[in-house]
């Protein structure tokens, strides 16, 4: 496949018309391309990298913790139909049998037409309860080393990211032992600034979903926002739906933490590319009325839209192209290190690619 007069972009951030070439999903040098005759006219279209988004529950009417594998093909074909060609199901609080059953369903559920698995989130159930969020509480547990190890090995490695509440009985051991294995991910959680401080000198260097189930970012108690800020390390993720961050919240964080520390996610549930209605997530019953999700007390419960449209979101909020493109590619890509694969178009990378309008219409998703 060729891929010619596209304004791709660049890993530095700038749009450079050029000729792709493509090999069994595989970006190639001209000098070893191999002729299918497969040619494609991108003028006056972007050529953006295939999106990757590491923290979403579900969509199409299917959740990951449904434990189906059938229902987790269907998310990964509507993800891929939006653009997302990386995809990290993401678990929720549930007992720890049910979760292993949950995560057992991984296997067999790759497919051709849908989005790649690329990790697994595991966002409970080391919670706060003062933090649960959309979380249901009698089924939060202490940090666990030995069962997310167990869990890991049962889906061959694929555990990228535990979110992780610092302030509970045995955090800070759990860092120590697993901040080597898997990104720890601080959140749902009431930790003041040196308790999240605490946590990322020892090895956490993820938050997520920032601003959400955690203390606001305040003068004289900045709490775990200030503590992020403080760590040059810690890349932190933002749901960018228009009902979970204030747009000049959201205009903030890219400049407290600069572009390449932000990372989008959906933060997506069941409800992701379907109509108005009622659904579930953890166990709860979510009302969904234009995009917005929300338990029965008013709490948000996840997001009813895909990474793309968040990316959307982040450009009409005012956030430059560039880089709401690479709080959306390229920065969650290492953030899970996976960044060799995916994340940028690159030689030698897959070949993960999108074809857009100026105005980030959605042509094809090759």
């Amino acid at each position: 496949m060729i891929i010619k007069s596209g304004k791709v972009f660049q890993e530095d951030g700038s749009f450079l018309e050029q000729t792709l070439y493509v090999n069994a999903h595989r970006l190639v040098d001209k000098a070893e391309y191999q002729d299918d005759g497969e040619i494609i006219d991108a003028e006056g279209l972007l050529v953006l990298p295939g999106l990757v988004d590491i923290h979403s529950h579900g969509a199409a009417g299917e959740d990951f913790s449904d434990g189906n594998p059938e229902g987790l093909k269907k998310i990964l074909r509507y993800e891929r139909s939006c653009g997302i060609t990386s995809y990290c199901p993401t678990s929720m609080t549930f007992p720890k049998e049910r979760l292993r059953q949950i995560f057992a369903s991984i296997k067999g559920a790759q497919t051709e037409e849908g989005a790649k698995v690329v990790g697994i989130n595991m966002e409970g159930p080391f919670l706060d309860p003062a933090k649960k969020g959309a979380h249901v509480e009698k089924w939060i547990a202490a940090p666990d080393v030995a069962f997310v190890r167990e869990l890991n090995q049962d889906v061959d490695g694929l555990v990228r990211l535990v979110t992780l509440a610092p302030n509970m009985d045995g955090a800070e051991e759990f860092i120590k032992e697993m901040h080597e294995e898997v990104c720890i991910s601080l959140g749902h959680t009431a930790a003041d600034y040196d308790c999240a401080s605490r946590a990322m000198k020892l090895g956490a260097h993820h938050v997520t979903h920032l601003y959400n189930a955690m203390q606001p970012f305040g003068h004289r108690a900045p709490g775990l926002i200030g503590a992020a800020m403080d760590d040059p390390e810690c890349m932190v993720e933002m749901i960018c739906d228009g009902y979970h961050i204030h747009p000049s919240a959201i205009r903030a964080a890219f400049r407290m933490f600069g572009p390449e520390r932000v990372i989008l996610i959906s933060d997506s549930m069941r409800a992701a590319g379907m109509e108005n209605g009622t659904y579930e997530l953890g166990g709860q019953e979510v009302t969904v009325k234009d995009r917005k999700a929300v338990l029965k007390d008013g709490t948000l419960a996840g997001s009813a839209t895909n990474l793309y449209g968040c990316m959307c979101k982040a450009v009409e909020f005012g956030i430059p192209l560039e880089q709401a493109i690479m709080a959306a590619t390229a920065n969650p890509a290492r953030s899970i290190g996976i960044f060799d694969r995916v994340g940028s178009i690159r030689i030698g990378k897959q070949a993960d690619l999108l074809l857009a309008s100026e105005n980030l219409e959605l042509k094809r998703v090759i």
